[in-house]
């Protein structure tokens, strides 16, 4: 039979009962006041009575008290299993994902579960179910996105140059105005809607593949939208095409949502309607193009592909006028929804300053 344990002296029984009414674990306020009984002279019989436990659980109580003092009382989530991955691990796995697959090493052009379960088993010799390996992923911030196209000649440094040139440039157009004139951040852009409606992704069945309709037509509309992401606002406006004379009733719609008394800098890209001599640009508006080939700097590509995801997939249009409605819903909702033009639009660098 073990030996009786002492317990720590630093503690009286009214300490404990003090500590007992601030503590907001239900099972650490159990064991404070199983403890103090111990220490106002009672049994361990007394402790185990009032904390509803074994003599033997109460002996582990004072061990904990006696290393730990009250924090060795709080309630602690159970170690569970030992993970199948340790850090160094991960941190291969998460450089290996980053990366990508060689298709002529790994023989895939995409990493799926049972290709990176594949390689864990080449690379530790460890052998991982595909949940498990879902886990890990996501716990590592991984999730499975859609990627978006990027152009072969798209240069990464001209991304990281405008990022840094911003400030400066801004600082220049600022000049230019009157002093105390307040700037608003826009940035624009254009998408065509049509009757050929792209197909998202939809909860189905495990095995199925599930349908969506499909038109054939080719009938279309041009959304041309502006988002001011630092006021939550947008500007919009639904024609039949792209042209100089479409981006000039715009830029009047974009000059008309700008607030009173202050200024406008449009982030656009350098289509050609953007730079044309025809151009109207009104006296609050002033144009910064974006590098070539870089929409990811421009959010209103993710507005885009946020109305076309919930509002604009997955149906049939009847006629044009009838995209032309659904066009000035989809936008029209957006414009009344600030906070999601904040959330989809607002970026570090652009912001951050």
């Amino acid at each position: 039979m073990a030996g009786a344990i002492g317990m720590r002296e630093d503690y009286t029984g009214p300490d404990l009962r003090r500590l007992a009414r601030r503590c907001s674990d239900a099972d650490q306020v159990r064991r404070l006041l199983s403890l103090a009984a111990i220490v106002d002279g009672g049994s361990r019989s007394d402790a185990a009575r009032v904390g509803g436990v074994t003599l033997q659980i109460v002996r582990d109580w004072v061990l904990r008290f006696n290393a730990e003092g009250p924090d060795g009382l709080i309630s602690r989530k159970a170690p569970g299993k030992v993970p199948i991955l340790n850090d160094e691990q991960r941190r291969a796995l998460a450089e290996i994902v980053e990366a990508g697959p060689i298709p002529a090493s790994h023989g895939v052009v995409r990493w799926r579960l049972i290709d990176l379960a594949q390689w864990i088993r080449d690379e530790f010799g460890l052998s991982i179910t595909k949940q498990t390996l879902s886990r890990e992923m996501r716990a590592l911030g991984y999730r499975k996105l859609s990627a978006r196209p990027r152009h072969q000649g798209q240069r990464p440094e001209d991304i990281a140059a405008f990022k840094k040139n911003f400030p400066t440039r801004l600082a220049q157009i600022r000049k230019n105005l009157s002093p105390g004139t307040p700037i608003e951040l826009w940035r624009q852009d254009e998408a065509r809607i049509g009757q050929q409606t792209k197909l998202t992704r939809r909860w189905a069945k495990r095995g199925t593949r599930p349908s969506a309709p499909k038109d054939q037509r080719r009938a279309s509309a041009w959304i041309f939208g502006a988002i001011c992401p630092a006021e939550g606002k947008g500007a919009g406006i639904v024609l039949p095409r792209c042209n100089s004379e479409a981006m000039s009733l715009h830029l009047e719609e974009i000059a008309f949502h700008v607030a009173p008394g202050a200024h406008a800098v449009l982030i656009l890209d350098q289509a050609g309607w953007h730079g044309s001599a025809e151009l109207v640009v009104p006296a609050n508006i002033t144009l910064m193009p974006l590098p070539p080939r870089c929409p990811e700097l421009n959010p209103v590509e993710n507005v885009w592909q946020f109305m076309r995801d919930n509002w604009l997939s997955n149906r049939i249009f009847k006629s044009y006028d009838d995209i032309v409605d659904h066009c000035c819903f989809a936008w029209n909702k957006l414009v009344d929804q600030p906070w999601k033009i904040m959330s989809i639009g607002l970026r570090p660098w652009a912001h951050g300053f």
